[in-house]
């Protein structure tokens, strides 16, 4: 029977090994020519790859230029010298990078890349909370539009949120557009929060049932959960906090298990750098950052295209917000 699989592009075998635990040999064959495409793509087009820890190990290990959090991508978009920025992520993170890179051609590899917290709120919403609440200031999660974020004065992440929050001064606060991560940082804060209803489709299907399951399948396991799921989630995980801080808590700690109470492709991706730690992993997986692929990668850098652009009023309030949070109250190393 003869060999219907493509002959394999050797010279990117070293890559394999990273993404060997989750990746298998045949899979490796079809993802091996397009890797090599889009190394030389970038190099044609002298574009730089970000991608977000939920992007699956084939992008985040092997094509990646800088992997992170939404704020750790856009510091990387603002600070690099490149023509090209193509967002391995969603719409809101590839507008964040247009906002700190006008006049950069941002490309997200298909628009239809989404987010189920964007859309939950809109700029008239904003407005209409200012209206109700004269004079409190906006603080929006970058899981928003820029239309969103021209309506605010500060941004924030998830990383960073209850440092943003007590760096503006004030009693009382607008925050928007999760609530989970709302009644997360009021909880952190003496600051009063007024909270909108928004939630991620991933984090909030979690449940304190699945960590009380993992815990009875897997002693001894410690269990990380994101603020963005609901208020039992926190309370039964060992530890609270962002994507950064998540990794950063498996490199110091180092727990002989673990569980990443998160999108799953974390797990996959953070596993091959800590081979020595059981991964327990509960699989929530996003729609919208899986619609990102190798090839649509490589088809977005050969047509130059999908671009991102954004109308120039709106940009230009929109950013100011965007850079508040990037050089106003730039993250620590790793929180």
């Amino acid at each position: 029977m003869p060999n219907l699989l493509p002959a394999i592009d050797r010279s990117y075998d070293h890559l394999f090994p990273r993404v060997s635990h989750v990746v298998t040999d045949i899979e490796w064959r079809l993802y091996a020519p397009i890797i090599a495409d889009i190394e030389r793509l970038k190099r044609e087009r002298n574009a730089l790859i970000l991608a977000h820890h939920y992007q699956t190990p084939e992008i985040y290990h092997c094509v990646a230029d800088v992997v992170g959090d939404s704020l750790a991508l856009a510091q990387a978009a603002k600070a690099t010298d490149a023509d090209v920025i193509v967002m391995c992520g969603v719409h809101f993170m590839a507008e964040t990078a247009k906002l700190l890179n006008p006049s950069k051609t941002v490309l997200l590899p298909d628009l239809a890349a989404g987010c189920s917290l964007a859309e939950s709120i809109t700029a008239e919403d904003v407005r209409r909370l200012r209206a109700l609440h004269p004079g409190v200031p906006v603080v929006t999660y970058v899981n928003t539009s820029a239309a969103v974020k021209a309506e605010s004065d500060i941004c924030c992440t998830s990383a960073n949120a209850v440092a943003v929050v007590e760096s503006l001064g004030v009693p009382r606060v607008i925050f928007l557009p999760d609530e989970y991560l709302a009644a997360y940082v009021a909880s952190r804060t003496a600051v009063e929060i007024v909270a909108w209803t928004g939630h991620c489709e991933v984090h909030e299907r979690f449940s304190a049932r699945d960590i009380e399951s993992i815990r009875e399948d897997h002693p001894g396991t410690t269990v990380l959960a994101h603020p963005e799921c609901p208020p039992d989630v926190l309370a039964a995980a060992d530890f609270v906090g962002s994507t950064t801080a998540m990794i950063g808590y498996v490199a110091d700690r180092k727990p002989a298990s673990v569980a990443m109470i998160t999108e799953c492709s974390m797990s996959d991706n953070v596993a091959s750098r800590f081979p020595e730690i059981s991964f327990v992993r509960p699989c929530n997986l996003c729609p919208h950052m899986k619609r990102i692929t190798l090839p649509k990668i490589a088809d977005a850098l050969a047509n130059n295209a999908p671009q991102i652009e954004i109308d120039p009023g709106v940009a230009e309030r929109a950013r100011r917000a965007v850079e508040r949070m990037v050089t106003v109250l730039p993250l620590p190393a790793r929180a």
